[in-house]
């Protein structure tokens, strides 16, 4: 925004040119930014202002005077030739260099003497008529905006933007008494989320540490634990470099998640290590052993939960480039911690790990803590080796729990959502004004909106209004108005506090008569006002007159609807735009020796000025307009009476040779795939879900319409928006989920050379998806709103990776025990479970420690992340409590029902 300094002696209006000259180009120059706009001012022109009658006595039309200028105001290049050894360049220069020159200009000559320019008119340099409203604060500004290129970084696009600023300030303008202020920018909010998210990965891996400690009671096992944390990081960002990734939110929300994965093999591994130290081996031969017997299920688990991210890797949708983000942050950490697991661990636990007690030695001397563990351990073996022995306790968990586990899902899962809004501390409004405000109309609706939000910014300690409405004060407010397009600006002091500004502001805007007013946050991958989240209907068809009616019948049925919904017609339901229609009369016309082209030039010069061409100023090109003496037509009725001036110098009026009258227009004329269309814009309220809005347009508006008849074969309707940019994803998703089971189960079998243990694994997915859905239902409980956003669904695709971890510890366990040990098979699944039920607690009370900042810390960008850490917090807990009693049921039927077929064959 340009501001004018102390000792400023000019108009600011006027400085629209200075800006575009220098300004602007200064800006644009930036690397990252695509273009700068400017809105406000008043543009320079080379005006010629006639007299009429000077131009009657001299017989000297309108029309002719804009062509003469016109034709006059040429350089042409003439060729070039050769003389001697030189080449020389023919030029005619007609180009004017001054006001002086267009004044010497002859029109024609009457009766042997030339008529000039000058004696017709008056020349000068000028101002163009305002024609836009842009106010900050209540002052009149011209502002510039910079439209970053697609794909360049916001935060380094700012960083130079705000150098060049401080240059501009302290140079140029400077020197012109002015300064350049910023208004609004993304990057407070994305610093403010960045900041969250990295506080909250320094929280998570804290928690896991003291979780690892409080498992292991050891500082150095611990220390050997843990060092998968920073090295999985470090790399992480090494490998989102490689691929051209930004750190950005989403991505360390990603690897967020990760903090707590990436420990669990090494956990696994080290668990397993420390077990046979237990058994009295050496260090070297505990690393190795414990090593091997582990590493088919750590490298099962690892890619099992690498795989589920391959189909989301080719999502197309919007939503897939966040996706992308996500999944190469948390495979790449997961990958880097299979590498660690494998080599550093075993590496530094046969250099640091000591001599290690029998877990019955440890019970005597820790009966509190240890004791109770290993009390809660034996009581879940003896309990999985009861069940085990009974067909019927088997079956019956597997039924109950499965069909409990998927009855839940069904009931709990909620209506969908698109992408997360952000909070952002921003409110934009969209103000639709009755067809035909003028500009001064508009400037008093800015007035009567900032009587209303002026009183809210803090300006000083006495300013006390905000605090006493109990609203968070305003940072600042702008306005701008163009033709019927009207928007406003409100930037909030308190990010988190901004929706609590929105009933204030419609109470404001509602006082205006006529004015249809839409405000929201806008999203923050939202393309466009209202993108973020909106269903557009869209009506195409012929005639516009019944597509407005059309338009009118859906946007009244969507009010009732959908109470509280913000509708917004594009462009318009009303044919009101008034226009005064000049229908010639052509006999009088031919009688006078006018033409319509000339006549429609005549008053396009009269009402606001006729372009007759271009004026090189200081070596840049301003218009030159032809305009009436009197200025802009001020009055409908003057219209009548402009003077037409005939080529035999005959004064005529308009009302004369014209027929004119007051009609209604549309104010725009939108098209869709080439047809005529009204689009109706509906952004339900925050609490509804899109899905729900979607569901209630298409049952309560759009099939009722089509079941009326009212349509014929000419006319269409149908959804779009992010409505269907919101179908199309969740439909992707669904079979991404799909897929990521398929290709869970096919690795897995490749792993386990078998087809009916992976299938046994899969059986913790249902459990997992109920888990993710009681998270989102306790989010939103006790937390916050939380819907089930594309984000959210990536949740349940994640849990297909993770929670096959725990059941294929117990299953490579158990094959293990009955191949190596020859256990029988129920012997085999009670021992697996005591040995593995450890690591299996472990590894996921990390991972959910790890995650619960994202879940419960507030604040700016905690919406995009919040949901996914609930389904995979909730996923995570639900599935490890119940794995470890529904996989052993399903494994000892499947392993009995093998024997059993084995024993008949071997007889046959």
């Amino acid at each position: 925004m340009l501001k004018a300094r102390d000792g400023y002696k000019g108009v600011l209006s006027h400085e629209y040119d200075f800006c575009d000259e220098h300004v602007k180009p200064w800006l644009e120059r930036i690397s990252g930014v695509a273009s700068s706009n400017i809105y406000g001012g008043q543009e320079r022109e080379m005006q010629v202002i006639i007299d009429p009658e000077a131009l009657s006595a001299r017989k000297v039309t309108i029309p002719e005077l804009i062509r003469t200028l016109n034709i006059e105001n040429k350089n042409i290049s003439a060729g070039d030739f050769d003389e001697g050894k030189r080449r020389y360049i023919a030029r005619t220069v007609g180009e004017y260099k001054s006001a002086d020159d267009i004044t010497k200009v002859i029109i024609k000559r009457v009766n042997g003497v030339p008529v000039t320019v000058g004696d017709v008119a008056e020349v000068k340099l000028g101002y163009e008529d305002i024609s836009l409203v842009v106010r900050h604060e209540g002052t009149p500004t011209i502002v510039m905006n910079a439209v970053r290129e697609p794909g360049s970084n916001v935060l380094v696009v700012m960083n130079k933007l705000e150098k060049a600023l401080d240059e501009l300030n302290a140079g140029i303008l400077k020197d012109r008494k002015l300064v350049l202020e910023k208004i609004y920018d993304d990057t407070g909010y994305i610093y403010s989320a960045i900041n969250l998210v990295r506080k909250n990965i320094l929280i998570g891996g804290t928690l896991a540490v003291i979780v690892l400690l409080l498992f292991l009671r050891n500082i150095a096992s611990t220390i050997i634990v843990s060092i998968a944390i920073p090295i999985s990081v470090v790399g992480t960002f090494l490998v989102m470099t490689l691929f051209g990734r930004n750190i950005n939110v989403v991505s360390l929300a990603g690897l967020s998640f990760a903090i707590g994965m990436v420990v669990d093999n090494s956990i696994v591994v080290f668990e397993n290590i420390f077990r046979h130290r237990e058994m009295g081996k050496t260090r070297v031969e505990a690393a190795y052993d414990g090593t091997v017997e582990v590493w088919g299920a750590v490298l099962a688990s690892t890619l099992t939960t690498v795989a589920v991210f391959l189909p989301i890797v080719f999502v197309q949708e919007e939503a897939g480039q966040l996706f992308r983000d996500i999944a190469i942050a948390i495979s790449s950490a997961v990958v880097l911690s299979l590498t660690i697991s494998m080599t550093a661990i075993p590496t530094l636990s046969a250099k640091i790990l000591g001599k290690v007690k029998p877990r019955d030695t440890a019970q005597k001397s820790s009966l509190s803590a240890t004791g109770l563990a290993q009390g809660f351990v034996s009581n879940i073996t003896k309990f999985i080796y009861w069940m085990c022995g009974r067909i019927s306790t088997r079956l019956g968990m597997a039924v109950v729990m499965t069909s409990l586990a998927v009855g839940l899902a069904l009931f709990l899962v909620p209506k969908t959502e698109y992408l997360p809004e952000g909070n952002r501390e921003l409110l934009f409004g969209i103000l639709l004004p009755p067809p035909g405000y003028n500009l001064d109309e508009l400037e008093d609706i800015a007035e009567t909106v900032e009587a209303g939000i002026l009183p809210l910014i803090e300006h000083d300690k006495k300013s006390k209004k905000a605090a006493e409405l109990n609203l968070p004060p305003v940072n600042s407010f702008f306005y701008v108005a163009r033709g019927q397009q009207v928007f406003m600006g409100i930037i909030s002091k308190v990010q988190e506090r901004t929706q609590e500004l929105l009933p204030y502001v419609y109470g404001v805007l509602n006082k205006i008569p006529g004015m249809i007013a839409i405000v929201q946050q806008p999203g923050l991958f939202a393309r466009g006002f209202g993108k973020g989240r909106s269903i557009e209907v869209e009506i195409k068809g012929p005639d516009l007159v019944q597509l407005i009616n059309l338009g009118r019948q859906i946007y009244g049925m969507t009010a009732q609807a959908i109470p509280g919904a913000q509708i917004r017609p594009i462009p318009g339901l009303d044919l009101g735009n008034p226009e005064m229609r000049i229908k010639p009369n052509r006999d009088r016309l031919t009688r006078l020796g006018i033409t319509t082209h000339d006549l429609g030039l005549t008053v396009d010069a009269l009402v606001d000025g006729a372009k007759a061409g271009t004026y090189r100023l200081h070596g840049n090109e301003i218009d030159l307009v032809v305009k009436n003496r009197e200025g802009r037509l001020k009055r409908t009725q003057d219209l009548a009476n402009f003077p037409i001036i005939a080529p035999t110098g005959e004064k005529v009026t308009l009302s004369s040779v014209s027929e004119i009258s007051l009609e209604e227009g549309p104010t725009q004329i939108n098209h869709i795939d080439s047809q005529r269309a009204i689009t109706i814009q509906i952004i339900p309220d925050r609490m509804m879900a899109l899905e729900t809005a979607m569901a209630i347009v298409k049952e309560k508006v759009v099939e009722p319409i089509k079941a009326s008849g009212v349509l014929t074969n000419l006319y269409n309707i149908k959804l779009g928006g992010t409505a269907d940019d919101l179908t199309r994803t969740r439909k992707a998703l669904k079979w991404n989920f799909i897929l990521a089971i398929i290709i869970s189960y096919l690795l897995m079998s490749a792993l386990f050379e078998n087809f009916l243990y992976p299938f046994i694994i899969l059986f913790s997915v249902p459990l997992a998806a109920a888990g993710g859905f009681i998270g989102i239902l306790l989010v939103n409980l006790f937390i916050a709103y939380q819907p089930l956003d594309i984000l959210t669904m990536l949740g349940f695709v994640i849990l297909v990776g993770i929670v096959v971890n725990n059941a294929i510890l117990i299953v490579h366990q158990t094959l293990n025990n009955i191949r190596d040990a020859n256990m029988l098979p129920r012997n085999a699944i009670a021992e697996s479970v005591r040995t593995r039920i450890r690591p299996i607690y472990m590894s996921s009370i990390t991972t959910v420690f790890a995650m619960f900042p994202l879940v419960l810390a507030p604040g700016a960008g905690s919406e995009f992340y919040r949901g996914l850490g609930s389904v995979v917090v909730g996923g995570l807990l639900i599935s490890t409590v119940f794995t470890i009693f529904l996989i052993p049921a399903l494994l000892s039927l499947a392993l009995d029902a093998a024997g059993a077929l084995k024993k008949r064959f071997s007889r046959a």
